[in-house]
């Protein structure tokens, strides 16, 4: 029986539209109006990702090809809770006071933004991962790279959206969107991490996609078209990642207002807490899918002239540091140096010299278990690095130099704890 209450419910709602969605901006005006109101939160919450997306590059980007003048009247105005011809009717406004009123407005905002977030989402599928022209200009893997599930994330949000104005419908004083927050929380989970971890490659291949003539052309034409507000597909193609961590924003912003030990209030926290966790997992896969990256790159930058080669790229396997000190070779009549190379990985040290190609000649390599600093006086900028067990099973030590003391001190701390990396 509840199964099917359940069906006709999500039947209901696949027959309808959003109330909300033509009365609000693009995301992007709605992103960048908010950037300038809480923008040090906006950031904080941002940076989570962008240090290993380089999304800090396309939100960059997003907000630079849109300006204040680009905003119309109608997009500079948000409609506000209290201006609904419902809730002026209720009088419900004589009989709040001013913080009920404020909390109102903050779940309202849940709504509206979320309406903008869709009709964003709608001109990205419909406009641009639809249009045949454009899609004939790409190869399937390419399609699949720069759209992703985008389809699965504006159905996600379609369906959370009517949900809350399903909310709003039953009652002008809403007294809880926490719930459906969770409720969703399975659905956004399923789509919004593997779309972010993928944003890595999407722009990768935008930038490839940069010499496809065809592509670029239709492209122009498209983002051309006044649906689009002059936003680039880049704009476009952000909006899931800032999506997602302005709607924990949105909800801690609900969690200050409501009263600490009300039901409302228990339910915002879960509801903060449950998409925290999605973003630490979208910031977990970004993680890994950029080190492993890292390592696919590296690898095919290492010749093993010398010493036998070994596979680099590991699920486990991450860079600590790299870079390059001086070898010391100690000898009549005095001492010689020439560079060395050293990449510490969780796991591994890697020994080499760097060509002026760019590839690295290794010469040795050890576990780290194996690799033992010992330093010398208090100023002296030389320390031994000890293999007790090199790649052939051997003890080798040699003496390496910095050319400072932070950065002698930097490398004796991270080969001492390769899992962590130090700061001078």
């Amino acid at each position: 029986m509840e199964m099917g209450k359940n069906s006709q419910q999500m039947e209901s709602l696949r027959s309808r539209e959003s109330k909300y969605i033509d009365t609000q901006p693009l995301y992007q005006n709605y992103w960048l109006q908010k950037l300038g109101g809480d923008q040090g939160k906006l950031r904080k919450d941002c940076s989570v990702l962008d240090t290993t997306l380089s999304l800090a590059g396309l939100v960059s980007s997003s907000i630079l090809n849109s300006s204040s003048s680009q905003l119309s009247p109608k997009d500079s105005s948000f409609t506000s809770w209290r201006e609904i011809p419902e809730v002026k009717a209720s009088g419900v406004l004589a009989s709040i006071t001013a913080q009920e009123c404020t909390l109102q407005e903050a779940m309202f905002e849940v709504i509206t933004s979320e309406a903008s977030y869709l009709r964003s989402l709608t001109v990205a599928v419909n406009h641009f991962s639809k249009c045949r022209e454009l899609l004939d200009t790409l190869t399937p893997t390419e399609v699949h790279t720069l759209f992703s599930n985008l389809l699965r994330v504006r159905e996600a949000s379609e369906r959370f959206l009517l949900e809350l104005e399903d909310r709003l419908e039953e009652k002008v004083l809403v007294t809880n969107i926490g719930d459906i927050v969770l409720k969703h929380c399975a659905a956004f989970r399923k789509v919004y991490v593997p779309y972010v971890t993928n944003q890595m490659y999407q722009e990768s291949m935008m930038q490839q996609l940069v010499g496809n003539e065809k592509f670029t052309q239709v492209l122009r034409e498209l983002e051309a078209n006044s649906m689009c507000q002059r936003q680039p597909l880049k704009s476009f193609l952000i909006l899931p990642f800032q999506r997602i961590t302005r709607l924990k924003i949105l909800l801690e912003n609900i969690l200050t207002l409501s009263s600490p030990k009300s039901s409302m209030s228990e339910c915002a926290r879960s509801a903060v807490g449950a998409i925290g966790e999605i973003v630490s997992e979208c910031d977990k896969n970004v993680k890994k899918m950029k080190q492993i990256e890292d390592l696919v790159y590296l690898e095919k930058r290492l010749e093993f002239p010398k010493t036998k080669s070994l596979p680099l790229i590991s699920q486990t396997r991450w860079l600590v540091k790299e870079g390059e000190l001086k070898e010391i070779f100690v000898q009549e009549p005095g001492a010689t140096t020439t560079s060395l190379h050293l990449h510490l990985f969780n796991d591994l040290l890697l020994l080499s010299r760097k060509r002026a190609e760019g590839t690295f000649s290794v010469v040795d390599y050890a576990k780290p278990s194996k690799v033992k600093a010992i330093c010398f006086q208090t100023k002296s900028l030389v320390f031994v690095l000890q293999l007790s067990e090199n790649h052939e099973g051997n003890i080798k030590r040699m003496i390496l130099g910095a050319d400072n003391q932070c950065e002698l001190q930097d490398w004796v701390t991270a080969i001492s704890t390769p899992g962590v990396t130090p700061t001078c």
